[in-house]
């Protein structure tokens, strides 16, 4: 296993340990919480010498994303080498059926991403729970709370930027994290995140059952990519969000939760 210089990953050197939490229990551990079969990062030396620091291994952790995404055979080939991320995220991308502009910036992929496996949760969702879930997430202006309409302001709110969009984001990861993984986010440990995934959990996993009936013929590492990808778009928001000089208002508004 073996690091590709990738502009789409070396933010995560940037990241603090606390926050690669996540994604390397995502990459690292399955549904039940044991070691994965298939992972490599644990038997990486930087892994062994400097766990739990993560910052320490940040390239084993993105390689780790890169190889998952690669066929293993051709991994051999390439030296222990994976393919770019932006191979991965296109990958996921395309089990879920989401129509995509090739030339997008790879942080506006995520974001569609994110707004389709939305979008599909809440065409299952019924309409009392859409309604709360408008109100939870700031979106009043509605007069009826139909998936098109919610949908289309929760387009918006993304593309404004600010605490909001990062919110959303961090609702969605956990919401897919939950139904993917069995357990939620480090980063949404509080009560109105975890409030908003239990209205999401079962429709995003739902939502998901026929991008998983294609992802299984196409092989098992497609479970492992999809939520690597989310946690990926979730600390992508959070480092431009911090280089806007939001991280205080994150946290301030996080605690007041």
């Amino acid at each position: 296993m073996a690091y590709r210089e990738d502009a789409d990953l070396n933010f995560l050197g940037k990241m603090s340990s606390p926050d690669l939490n996540d994604l390397v229990d995502c990459l690292i551990k399955d549904k039940d919480g044991d070691i994965r079969l298939t992972e490599e990062l644990t038997m990486s030396e930087p892994y062994k010498k400097h766990h739990p620091d993560h910052t320490q291994y940040w390239r084993e952790i993105a390689a780790e994303i890169q190889c998952f995404g690669a066929n293993s055979l051709v991994t051999v080939l390439r030296g222990g080498k994976g393919v770019m991320y932006r191979e991965v995220l296109t990958d996921v991308c395309d089990k879920v059926s989401l129509k995509y502009d090739a030339n997008a910036k790879t942080s506006e992929l995520e974001d569609a991403l994110l707004i389709k496996l939305l979008g599909d949760a809440l065409e299952k969702m019924p309409e009392a729970d859409r309604t709360e879930f408008a109100k939870i997430v700031g979106i009043t202006n509605l007069k009826t709370f139909t998936p098109a309409g919610l949908t289309a302001a929760l387009q918006i709110a993304f593309k404004s930027g600010g605490f909001q969009s990062y919110q959303l984001t961090l609702i969605i990861a956990n919401a897919i994290s939950r139904a993917l993984l069995g357990r939620g986010l480090a980063l949404a440990a509080n009560a109105t995140l975890v409030k908003t995934a239990s209205l999401l959990a079962g429709p995003v996993g739902w939502a998901l059952t026929g991008a998983w009936a294609i992802a299984d013929i196409a092989g098992p590492a497609s479970r492992i990519t999809m939520p690597s990808v989310i946690q990926v778009a979730v600390l992508r928001r959070k480092h431009s969000a911090e280089l806007a000089g939001l991280k205080k208002k994150i946290e301030e508004e996080l605690s007041k939760m």
